[in-house]
């Protein structure tokens, strides 16, 4: 019997035969981990980081030793010229915006090579929405390349359409709200070998969001130019309560810096505001907190495939982000499963998830997320749009055991409004 809470016998057989099924992908996460633990705590050694670093400045915040050891100890993890690591950047979305607006100029053309981006970014290039000051409001030509039939950048695509035109060619790594895989370090590098091939100067910029110390190596190390993510996924460790990270080459981040800031002020200015030791505590807990994250995620995906359900990646598939799908066939079982994770989260497990119109998004999305920071995607969250084919989408979990057992409170409150096959 699981202790503290009610599950069916049956479940919780379920679970011990998944469980079983995961020994070998654990132990291979556990190597990932412990190298990417490693590289991180070497970085802090390497700069002398002492707690005089977690001082915190105001006003301007010039000379902010903290903040400014802080890029430094980044770059070195992300393998980057220089990094732009800031409390300031609200959310992915907004990091990846000051991005692109940092380095691209009107007439300039960006190429996607990874099919369309996920919704929130829609109104940032211009696909959607007129008059909000997109990239397209600036004259800014975006244009796309699909993935081919097994979800694989189409490199022979690329080669063709990348020419002297094209400015920034721009990969994101992580599904979105679709069922194409993930874009591995090992894909980024195949695909900028060819981007460059064609076009030297081209800017190959990677939306880095979830991906981070899932491998060994990050995109900087495989020739990216410029990455950037969310501190409140991955790279937060769970610790971060906001910001955002830009890395890469240092004249690119330096532009990128202008826009956040001002021109000619860019990194020198902005104060820390206390934030800076839970930044560096985020960067360190990382490795370890996404290696929890991916065994979540390993585990779910054995789990309901002992019921019957669709998941993807498989439990035994190489995985490039932390993200999880689970196929749960209709709304009312999808809206079931987001209830009972819900209920097993550690805060407002007394709520119950509905469908509401979130906003980037084109249709009502159903977002089960009891987490100690609003919206934090490393914390155990499942989200999905009510839309065919009625995938959730599972992240994170702080550590294994609260996921697993979130888990089968997502199978337990199926099974108690009669929607659990196999069972």
């Amino acid at each position: 019997m699981t202790p503290f809470f009610n599950i069916d016998a049956r479940i919780e057989e379920k679970s011990k035969q998944a469980l079983a099924l995961c020994k070998e992908q654990f132990d291979y996460i556990d190597e990932i981990t412990e190298y990417n633990q490693l590289k991180v705590l070497n970085a802090f050694i390497k700069h002398g980081i002492s707690e005089s670093h977690f001082v915190s400045s105001t006003g301007y915040g010039y000379n902010d030793r903290g903040r400014d050891d802080l890029d430094k100890v980044w770059a070195d993890v992300f393998a980057a010229e220089s990094a732009l690591v800031r409390h300031n950047f609200t959310c992915g979305t907004h990091t990846l915006c000051v991005a692109l607006f940092g380095v691209l100029r009107p007439g300039d053309k960006m190429l996607c090579i990874t099919g369309t981006p996920y919704d929130t970014i829609h109104n940032v290039i211009g696909i959607r929405g007129e008059g909000m000051g997109s990239l397209a409001d600036f004259g800014v030509t975006y244009e796309q390349i699909d993935l081919d039939e097994n979800g694989k950048i189409d490199l022979d695509e690329v080669s063709k359409r990348v020419n002297s035109d094209i400015k920034l060619v721009y990969i994101q790594r992580s599904r979105g709200y679709s069922l194409r895989p993930s874009i591995t370090v090992e894909e980024v590098a195949k695909a900028v070998n060819v981007v460059k091939k064609a076009n030297s100067k081209a800017i190959v910029m990677v939306d880095n969001c979830y991906c981070e110390f899932v491998d060994k190596k990050e995109p900087c190390e495989v020739g990216a130019d410029l990455i950037a993510g969310s501190l409140i996924k991955n790279a937060g460790g769970g610790i971060a309560t906001t910001g955002g990270y830009i890395a890469g080459k240092s004249a690119l981040v330096e532009k990128c810096a202008y826009r956040l800031t001002t021109p000619g002020l860019g990194a020198e200015v902005g104060a820390s505001l206390g934030m800076n030791r839970e930044l560096y505590m985020g960067l360190f807990y990382a490795p370890h907190t996404v290696g929890e994250a991916l065994k979540s995620a390993v585990y779910i995906s054995s789990f309901f495939e002992q019921f019957g359900y669709d998941t993807i990646p498989k439990y035994n598939e190489k995985r490039a982000d932390i993200v999880q799908s689970v196929g749960l066939e209709n709304p009312q079982s999808l809206v079931s499963f987001c209830e009972g994770i819900q209920s097993g989260s550690p805060i407002d497990s007394y709520l119950t998830p509905e469908p509401w119109d979130m906003p980037g998004y084109d249709s009502k999305v159903v977002m089960a997320a009891g987490a100690f920071t609003l919206g934090s995607s490393i914390e155990l969250s499942a989200d999905a749009p009510i839309r065919e084919p009625y995938y959730a989408w599972v992240q994170g979990g702080l550590n294994f055991h609260s996921a697993k057992i979130c888990s089968e409170l997502a199978a337990q409150k199926m099974l108690d409004k009669g929607m659990l096959k196999n069972v």
